[in-house]
């Protein structure tokens, strides 16, 4: 994720997704107003622009409703010195096929891209080393490959792991601690934390194992070694990905995908409202009632698709008990930093592959380096001249890095790629983008929270919540979760006039 003068995304009002630029004003459609048969999806993050994708296709007649000024969530497309590049989130996991499919569905498939190399490096112990084969997210299938990314007796330790016996996991537990466990302290240091982190923001011994890598979990307690669960799930995940890549980019960034998921959504008859904070939730004898700044929005059904904290203001009256959860749900803050140089610049600075990642034990800012113009074939084609790079800084905690002016985060930026890779050029431009409170973090116990706040909601008819906050972070899993709350409002709300795309519209 990467930066500039300034882009920031505030924590969301109730309501709010956290968006991409749809670049169509504040409202489209004809407005809100009591519509019978009405779903009404309150968030324009990716999971609610999913949802209300699979319900207009389906013949509902759909509102949604985003607080924000823009569409998208954490998938947001923008510009560096005329280059376009993804201010968010940059890439799908291809090995789930919810992403890839709805963005063929709207339009997007030609445009879809593998990234042009996959090889990429762990900063550590003062050099750049290469990421090592045959591991699920960072968890390795042998000590095989680890030798100098690990000490000789951390290498050992992993070859004791069967040694250990059988372990006993329970309903859950810390990926970081049944790790250290299993195969050392060291392991989860230099390779779980830096690969969660870049995917949670989060501290890895506070992770759960069950809900951040649920086939490892249940793979580990089938086997009770957990280098025979690695395998286990490497094997399955080749048998199902075939020759297919395993991630997969947009041309032009991943954050055009939600432009194109609104775009499909109006034109099957949905209504889409941004700038449109929702204040309060309510049920009614017919239904649901919404209220808005200046307006009350009347629905059979309702799908809640916005960030816990939000859900749980929306559901306080309701469902005191799913919002006490919602309130749980813990967030973590991160900025992307974005850089464009001078091609001539770095050429020869730079190492091969797609960029590092920083494990938080060797104490560095910055957690992880994509070199964009390397990556996707698509930004180094729009970037004659120049080349793009891009870096994260912040985790779980360490929120101060946060407060720091764009000018600060690209100096240090500029100060740990320079110990990482020697380079020493000065940015042509630079922007700063801050991601505040853009992360759930999931804890031990997590999956049970999620299953008990959905248990909760499902006691009220016609609703349904979804989001990151529960089941991944990832945009495969957002997708598939806004889908899921979709399909379970087409089957149990009744839905007058459903069938009737766009009237009363």
């Amino acid at each position: 994720m990467q930066f500039s003068q300034h882009v920031d995304a505030p924590a969301p009002a109730p309501g709010a997704g956290t968006g991409t630029d749809t670049g169509t004003g504040t409202r489209t459609g004809s407005g809100p107003g009591a519509v019978a048969g009405r779903v009404v999806v309150v968030g324009g993050g990716i999971s609610g622009l999913a949802a209300a994708h699979r319900l207009v296709t389906a013949g509902a007649r759909v509102t949604l409703v985003e607080a924000g000024p823009r569409l998208g969530g954490k998938l947001r497309a923008g510009e560096i010195e005329g280059v376009p590049v993804d201010l968010g989130a940059e890439s799908m996991l291809a090995r789930r096929p919810e992403a890839v499919a709805l963005a063929r569905a709207v339009g997007l498939g030609a445009r879809l891209q593998p990234p042009a190399t996959a090889t990429a490096a762990l900063w550590t112990r003062d050099a750049l080393r290469p990421m090592p084969q045959g591991h699920v997210m960072g968890v390795p299938d042998g000590p095989e490959s680890l030798a100098g990314l690990l000490s000789p007796e951390g290498v050992a330790r992993i070859g004791r792991e069967r040694d250990l016996g059988p372990a006993d996991l329970g309903d859950d537990v810390a990926i970081g601690a049944y790790v250290a466990e299993r195969l050392g302290r060291e392991v989860v240091d230099r390779l779980v934390e830096p690969l969660l982190g870049g995917v949670y923001a989060g501290d890895a011994y506070r992770i759960s194992m069950r809900a951040a890598v649920p086939a490892l979990f249940e793979a580990a307690q089938r086997h009770g070694s957990l280098l025979d669960g690695v395998r286990e799930v490497r094997r399955k995940a080749r048998d199902a990905a075939g020759a297919g890549p395993a991630f997969m980019g947009i041309a032009g960034g991943v954050g055009t995908l939600p432009g194109a998921v609104a775009d499909a959504v109006r034109a099957l008859g949905g209504e889409i409202l941004t700038g449109t904070p929702v204040t309060g939730l309510s049920r009614t004898a017919g239904g649901w009632e919404i209220r808005t700044g200046d307006a009350t929005l009347a629905a059979d059904a309702v799908v809640l698709a916005t960030p816990a904290g939000p859900a749980a203001e929306l559901l306080a009256a309701e469902s005191p008990a799913a919002a006490a959860e919602l309130g749980g749900i813990e967030y973590a803050s991160m900025a992307l930093v974005t850089l464009a140089f001078r091609r001539a610049d770095v050429a020869g600075v730079l190492p091969d592959g797609s960029g590092f990642l920083v494990p938080p034990v060797d104490g560095r800012t910055i957690k992880a380096s994509t070199f964009s113009s390397r990556k996707w074939n698509w930004v180094n084609e729009g970037s004659s001249g120049l080349f793009v790079l891009r870096t994260s800084v912040g985790r779980y905690g360490e929120e101060e890095h946060l407060h720091r002016e764009d000018s600060e985060l690209v100096a240090v930026s500029l100060h740990d790629l320079g110990l990482a890779t020697g380079l020493t050029a000065r940015p042509v431009a630079g922007e700063v983008t801050r991601w505040t409170g853009g992360l759930p973090q999931y804890p031990v116990g997590h999956p049970a929270r999620t299953a008990r706040i959905r248990a909760e909601v499902a006691r009220l008819p016609g609703l349904r919540v979804c989001g990151a906050a529960y089941d991944g972070v990832g945009i495969p899993a957002c997708i598939a979760d806004g889908q899921r709350a979709a399909d379970e409002i087409l089957a149990t709300a009744t839905l007058a006039g459903s069938t009737d795309r766009g009237a009363g519209q």
